[in-house]
């Protein structure tokens, strides 16, 4: 780590890794995973040589969207452990040097919250306007035409209030009433008792999300762009159940209140058709987050130059500029392997895939299982979870496939602690096992170790501006630049031979994947020099 590098926030140009705790380690044999399992792994993720944990919601929850409904913001559901147990794990992170970030849900809560049981009791009760609540139109229908994003109408109807309450994604998940004061200063005291149990930093769920338009004016219809429409949600430009322009106020708020602890990192995911202009608000100078993330990857049919590029561009390193954070794939899209390339292709495509991740200017976001090149599962109907999938089979692609078991071995059902977990693992991963890879200095986790280690070695690859990115048919160069250090990487995206110009490959080779040279790129072959 240079000098400069060192007096840097500890999470600028952080690797963060992801943990989905119902499928990374199960330590009671209940076939699902949870806090105590996740503490006794963390030396497998710290060996890889991230900064950062991302730990998924493990809040008291009916489950209905497996923990993205909460029903206590201040206590762990049982299945996950307890309070002690997720001090347990803070410690044991931070004794192997890895920082804690937890989920915050701030747009919606589960309709089992004691907030919204009160909420719903009475039309003058002091929680009456903690909700989104609003009177049928003459006829009885929803007070406006949203969708929800899991499908149907974005209103729900309650007989106790005679009225109808917005939720913009299941109807168990009632939309929290944020342009109110007092559900500000709740939220954000869930926020401290976090940050005084010792958390890092945050992510938090579906920002954009957070506030409505009070007037609830109608969405337009979307236009046609020649993509499959699943949801009713698609059929609609979300103006106005979104992306309030009220929102950043209320991140200054919580910036405010991170900045009263030591080097907290806090980091958006946005979504939708307007992501990039919300995620710049969101980030904007040193008075919101310091980062987010949208779908620039998680939902690419392919990866090509042209994305990488086009991503890349949009963060520019300029004053009040954010700093982006990165994801290639998460518990809520297609693992990339099965998106992005052939089953014949994994082996090269995927170590190709981990040197490109590596070299991405800003955070970038492993999701358990990436680093050992784990696939989509195939998960039968009968054996789905996933409420969206169910709701759209089978038009949707599950995200229960990309939310099975971490395999830990090749037998013992992956040893994840149980003989019947709550998803399956899949055949094919089981091969990919942590414990069969982990002796094989060839494999893709000691790769994915090696790639770690040269992002943090160098300070252009870990931090630095990205001074070029050129599209060259299939092949994408990208030249970084800090601390006098010049590095550019030539990615062969394409499932041709490349040739490279001697002239610009001329220095120290870095790293080099799927026998790059300085002058080839077979198919899918990477090459990092040092100019």
């Amino acid at each position: 780590m240079s000098e400069a590098q060192s007096d840097l926030p500890w999470w600028k140009g952080a690797a963060i890794y992801q943990i989905y705790p119902r499928s990374f380690m199960d330590s009671n044999g209940d076939g699902i995973g949870d806090l105590p399992g996740i503490t006794s792994r963390l030396d497998h993720v710290a060996r890889l040589g991230v900064d950062a944990i991302w730990v998924s919601p493990f809040f008291t929850s009916p489950m209905k969207d497996f923990g993205y409904d909460v029903a206590d913001y201040r206590d762990v559901d049982p299945i996950f452990g307890t309070l002690a147990d997720f001090d347990a794990m803070v410690a044991r992170a931070h004794t192997l040097d890895l920082k804690v970030l937890i989920d915050q849900v701030y747009s919606h809560s589960s309709d089992e919250h004691p907030w919204f049981v009160e909420s719903r009791s009475s039309k003058d009760n002091p929680k009456a306007d903690w909700y989104v609540w609003a009177d049928p139109k003459p006829d009885g229908s929803p007070p406006s035409n949203w969708q929800s994003v899991f499908g149907g109408p974005a209103w729900t109807w309650d007989a106790r209030r005679g009225q109808y309450y917005l939720h913009n994604f299941l109807s168990s998940q009632p939309q929290m009433n944020l342009h109110n004061r007092e559900v500000q200063d709740a939220v954000l005291d869930v926020m401290r008792f976090w940050l005084d149990r010792g958390v890092d930093g945050f992510r938090i769920d579906a920002l954009n999300f957070a506030m409505h338009d009070p007037q609830l004016r109608d969405n337009p219809p979307a236009p046609e762009n020649g993509k499959a429409r699943t949801r009713s949600f698609d059929f609609q430009l979300r103006v106005h159940n979104q992306s309030h322009a009220d929102i950043p106020a209320f991140i200054e708020r919580i910036r405010t209140l991170t900045d009263e602890y030591d080097s907290i990192f806090t980091v958006a995911e946005v979504g939708g058709d307007d992501a990039d202009t919300e995620m710049k608000a969101f980030t904007h100078g040193e008075t919101h987050l310091n980062s987010a993330y949208g779908f620039d990857f998680l939902y690419a049919e392919k990866l090509t130059p042209q994305l990488v590029c086009d991503a890349l561009s949009l963060w520019p390193d300029e004053p009040d500029i954010g700093w982006p954070s990165w994801a290639f794939e998460n518990h809520d899209a297609p693992r990339a392997l099965s998106r992005w390339c052939r089953p014949e292709q994994h082996e090269a495509f995927t170590r190709m895939k981990m040197l490109l991740f590596s070299c991405l200017r800003g955070n970038i976001i492993l999701y358990q299982g990436e680093e050992l090149g784990l696939t989509q599962v195939d998960i039968p109907f009968d054996q789905l979870h996933d409420p969206e999938a169910i709701a759209n089979w089978p038009l949707t692609l599950s995200r229960d496939g990309a939310r099975t078991p971490m395999p830990w071995n090749a037998r013992d059902c992956g040893g994840f602690g149980s003989d019947s977990p709550w998803l399956p693992l899949g055949e094919e991963n089981l091969q990919r096992a942590v414990e069969v890879q982990a002796g094989d200095e060839g494999s893709l986790l000691n790769h994915t170790r090696n790639m770690l280690a040269l992002r943090k070695a160098h300070p252009a690859l870990h931090h630095g501006g990205v001074s070029a990115c050129d599209v060259r048919g299939d092949v994408l160069m990208l030249e970084r630049r800090a601390e006098g250090q010049v590095v550019r990487v030539f990615v062969n995206l394409g499932d041709a031979e490349a040739s490279l110009a001697p002239s610009e490959t001329a220095g120290p080779v870095l790293a080099a994947v799927n026998g790059a040279t300085s002058e080839m790129l077979p198919p899918f072959a990477a090459i990092v020099v040092q100019l």
